[in-house]
């Protein structure tokens, strides 16, 4: 029996998770991020956006960098809980059959999305 190719891999999202009470330690990994790799940070959600059920901020990163921007933030995340996934082309298994947890493994709101191709700018 043989088994379909893997997906390529285009890029990665780290989803830093945050309360109002680590909002600012939040922030601050992220911008400091964003400072010392050539990453995409999104903007601070101060409210569940998509799947996810806390509040968030993305960092997006080509896969060169995979190898870097990991292991900083597993030393830097300071008990934060982050989710990291590859972009595949599908949200649905991205964030479903591809995730990698930092901390507590969060559920997933994944109803809405889809399995189709989707692009994103990194």
């Amino acid at each position: 029996m043989s088994q379909a190719p893997a997906p390529r891999i285009k890029g990665y999202h780290a989803h830093v998770y945050f309360t109002a009470e680590t909002l600012e330690q939040a922030r601050t990994l992220c911008e400091e991020a964003a400072r010392l790799f050539p990453l995409k940070m999104g903007r601070v959600h101060e409210k569940p956006v998509g799947p996810h059920p806390d509040w968030s901020c993305q960092l997006a990163f080509k896969p060169e960098l995979f190898g870097e921007v990991i292991p900083w933030l597993a030393l830097h995340r300071n008990g934060l809980v982050v989710l990291v996934h590859p972009i595949t082309g599908s949200d649905l298994r991205d964030h479903r059959d591809y995730p990698l947890w930092m901390g507590a493994v969060r559920p997933l709101d994944l109803s809405d999305l889809s399995d189709g191709a989707v692009e994103y700018d990194l």
